[in-house]
């Protein structure tokens, strides 16, 4: 079996135009901070905004830290009259990502790919029924990282009421997502910032179709939705049963897609091994980035 990747769990989202904020994000415990230059920031401010973030990516660059929380920038989207001028900003380096609202087909990937260039991975926003619709072809794009729904426009236009209104959409990036190979994707964040009761329910539901990590808006929900997402102690007690009974079988059980009994009688296959060093891999990453 081969190494495991783990996903981020928590991006921080921080206004543009508070950049005394900035410093206290990348120090709130969250995998990635997101430099918001689009719904945080009002028009008026969107220059300022981008200059506050253009001057914490210079200084990044020019004094790269190893370890910490990674930068990601979220842009205005490709045909709004900012696009042009946050593209330049991030294009210039220090970031590790961007993110780009109302992506709506891979044409619209391409404009961001042009406008940055090819190193910088691209997570796409999926506001619009048009951007649903088509979800394979923008997961399937080779710059895209990652897919995440931008549920509150998504209410608007098709008129959703409750939560549960989601499901659908939800699975079916979580499909798309793992079609074209990418990470699960992360949930849309949660804005009643106090109930941290309901948010950590929220998460547990999103983990359990498939939605991995999700963004936060205030860093008192980090915590909370690191807990969420952690394998718990019986998880990983079951997942290392099986690694170590995977380890201990012969190769043709194990890696020729033979079944492998447990020590209480179960017989597992290859896909639950997979899924068993998969939940050890991420309960290790999640402890060494520390958890409150």
């Amino acid at each position: 079996m081969g190494a495991v990747q783990t996903p981020l769990v928590t991006w921080l989202y921080v206004p543009g135009d508070r950049p005394e904020r900035f410093a206290k994000a990348m120090a709130s415990g969250a995998d990635a901070v997101i430099l918001d230059l689009e719904d945080a920031v009002l028009p008026p401010v969107k220059d300022a905004a981008r200059r506050h973030v253009r001057d914490f990516l210079d200084t990044r660059r020019a004094e790269p830290v190893g370890d910490g929380a990674r930068v990601h920038v979220r842009v205005n989207a490709p045909h709004s009259e900012w696009f042009a001028l946050d593209a330049a900003a991030v294009a210039a380096g220090g970031v590790d990502g961007i993110r780009v609202p109302k992506i709506e087909s891979a044409e619209d990937v391409d404009l961001v790919v042009e406008a940055v260039g090819e190193g910088v991975p691209v997570d796409c926003l999926l506001e619009s029924a048009r951007g649903v619709e088509n979800v394979s072809e923008i997961a399937a794009h080779p710059a895209v990282r990652s897919l995440a729904l931008g549920e509150a426009d998504l209410t608007a236009e098709l008129g959703l009421r409750g939560d549960e209104a989601f499901s659908w959409l939800r699975t079916r990036i979580v499909v798309a997502s793992a079609a074209a190979g990418l990470a699960a994707p992360g949930m849309a964040a949660y804005i009643e910032v106090r109930d941290t009761e309901g948010l950590y329910r929220s998460c547990l539901r999103g983990r359990d179709i498939g939605l991995f990590g999700r963004t936060a808006i205030h860093p008192r929900q980090v915590p909370v939705i690191r807990r969420a997402f952690t394998p718990s102690e019986e998880e990983v007690s079951r997942a290392r049963q099986i690694a170590e009974a995977a380890e201990g079988a012969s190769v043709g059980s194990a890696r020729g897609g033979g079944a492998i009994a447990l020590a209480d009688g179960r017989f597992i296959d290859a896909p639950v091994v997979t899924a068993a060093l998969r939940t050890l891999a991420l309960a290790e990453s999640i402890a060494e980035r520390g958890s409150d």
